[in-house]
């Protein structure tokens, strides 16, 4: 499972502990695993930044780190990278889905709600549909 991508403890534990006989040998191969450097929370941290940040903001990545069950440290970190690069995301998925700033107050309540929905703060929802610049 490791060989094809980067995955949390807490998901691994849940996808092994049906196969194994007890808890306590799932926990001592996820160690070994961490130990040989296999199994890192940094990397998956940052994997699933690089492949979701082009298409979502802060609070939903957050919340799927969070799902997954990274710890309070790896989250302090993913908050860390992904700081001051909120606007420029979302400047990005907006003008690949819409381009052109609302003309009416349906579009933009529309652009407003797409942009939520995927994750970005009401802020930088404000910021990007006043921006005539891009």
């Amino acid at each position: 499972m490791l060989a094809r991508r980067e995955h949390a403890r807490a998901e691994l534990k849940s996808r092994l502990t049906p196969h194994a006989e007890d808890a306590g040998q799932v926990e001592n191969l996820l160690d070994e695993l961490e130990q040989l450097g296999y199994l890192s929370e940094s990397r998956f941290v940052e994997s699933m930044l690089n492949s979701r940040r082009s298409r979502f903001g802060a609070l939903r990545l957050m919340h799927d780190l969070r799902q997954k069950g990274v710890s309070e440290a790896g989250l302090q970190q993913a908050k860390a990278a992904l700081a001051g690069s909120e606007l420029e995301a979302a400047r990005a998925v907006w003008r690949r889905k819409f381009g052109l700033l609302p003309q009416s107050a349906t579009e933009r309540a529309r652009q407003a709600r797409f942009l939520a929905s995927r994750g970005f703060s009401a802020e930088v929802v404000h910021k990007v549909l006043r921006s005539k610049a891009e």
